[in-house]
């Protein structure tokens, strides 16, 4: 029953993008990386890697979906049947739409990069951009184009070692064992600026292109700067009870959330009623309410 309750959560709207970055994906590593023996990150990385060592008919497309659909029904009981489905399906298509665009679409991706010629620098750069959109538009909706990141998720943590830690460590035995195999560093540390730009391109799609700001401020006048925020931004806020510890005074905390562009607006309308008033500001990156009560 519950696989029923599981499979009705999937929506055709996760699908739909989810096609889409696979073929982002698949255009960033075959058009871009592949093509001048660069390496992407993860399983990527690696199927790109077994593909050139290995005789022709071991595509990088079978490799791709040979080591992630193994990992990802791995964490099946660990992420859930939806996140499963969604990733062994955005890797289906990663893997479809690279072996149309290597074997099938008249595009010669054989030894240099179709738009970027032979410039590893304009390879890695825009190599990791465009699989970074992919890899994000990928998490953003469900899923996730790599299989480490859910082996990372499952042993990370009793390795004492956090996620991002333990993927990075891989991503640096990938590049050493690169450059051991094909007997020279350069690609190897070309491809370290590509999983740069690969990683800062999947926190800026799966983070939002402008992160809201959370305003913690702990004040003396409750009802007067509510007030004035609420006239000013049109928007709810959050208070809960405090009490100062040194002055054992009554304090209301209240929660607030604004863009970056409303900062300076609110820290004048709260400093203005009360001077006093403490203010902390950090960033958040997703809202999943249309406003607080």
């Amino acid at each position: 029953m519950s696989i029923v309750t599981d499979i009705k959560k999937l929506h055709v709207k996760n699908f739909l993008f989810l096609t889409l970055a696979g073929i982002v994906n698949a255009i960033g590593v075959t058009m871009f990386l592949a093509p001048v023996k660069l390496y992407d990150s993860g399983i990527s990385g690696t199927s790109i890697l077994l593909s050139q060592i290995t005789p022709e008919y071991l595509s990088l497309s079978l490799f791709l979906v040979l080591l992630n659909v193994p990992l990802f029904l791995y964490g099946l009981k660990k992420q859930g049947i939806v996140f499963t489905v969604y990733a062994i399906y955005t890797v289906c298509i990663y893997s479809l739409a690279a072996w149309l665009i290597t074997d099938i679409l008249p595009i010669d991706v054989r030894f240099v990069s179709p738009l970027a010629g032979s410039d590893l620098l304009l390879c890695a750069l825009f190599g990791g951009l465009i699989s970074g959109v992919g890899s994000g538009l990928a998490i953003r909706y469900g899923g996730a184009m790599d299989g480490i990141e859910v082996i990372a998720v499952i042993f990370a943590k009793k390795l004492g070692i956090t996620v991002g830690t333990f993927v990075m460590i891989y991503n640096v035995l990938l590049y050493t064992t690169c450059g051991i195999i094909i007997k020279s560093w350069i690609l190897p540390l070309y491809s370290i600026v590509t999983y740069g730009a690969g990683i800062k391109t999947v926190d800026f799609i799966v983070e939002g292109i402008d992160r809201s700001k959370a305003a913690v401020i702990v004040t003396s006048e409750r009802e007067k700067v509510c007030g004035a925020l609420s006239e000013a931004f049109e928007r709810g806020m959050t208070v809960m009870d405090a009490k100062g510890y040194y002055s054992d005074t009554q304090k209301t905390v209240i929660y607030f959330v604004v863009n970056r562009f409303q900062v300076g607006k609110m820290r004048e309308i709260v400093h203005e009623i009360d001077p006093g008033a403490y203010i902390s500001i950090s960033e958040i990156a997703d809202i999943f309410a249309s406003n607080m009560n």
